[in-house]
């Protein structure tokens, strides 16, 4: 003999909200810094091949000088070594 209508959710109701909660829990939404990181690990990848070819073509200009600048060619070779290796580290992300 109450006034109030019946709020109890029913059953189907509490499934449902369960499984939604195990999903969220189980496959979360990827975080905003996720972003930064991956902004840091193509950057790294292109730098450091980048810097590698520069110190070892300034050495190699020393040491065994040619026509062409090594430093250049070196660093060229670098900048096309490191996009190559975030290109493949973007695509495997992407598989994912």
């Amino acid at each position: 003999m109450s006034d109030r209508p019946n709020k109890d959710p029913s059953l189907h109701d509490i499934a449902s909200q369960v499984s939604r909660k195990r999903a969220q829990r189980d496959q979360p939404a990827p975080s905003p810094l996720r972003g930064f990181g991956t902004f840091g690990m193509i950057g790294w990848s292109i730098v450091v091949p980048t810097v590698g070819g520069a110190f070892l073509g300034l050495w190699l200009d020393r040491v065994a000088p040619r026509d062409f600048s090594w430093t250049i060619a070196l660093i060229l070779g670098g900048v096309v070594a490191g996009a190559l290796l975030a290109w493949s580290w973007v695509d495997r992300e992407n598989r994912r």
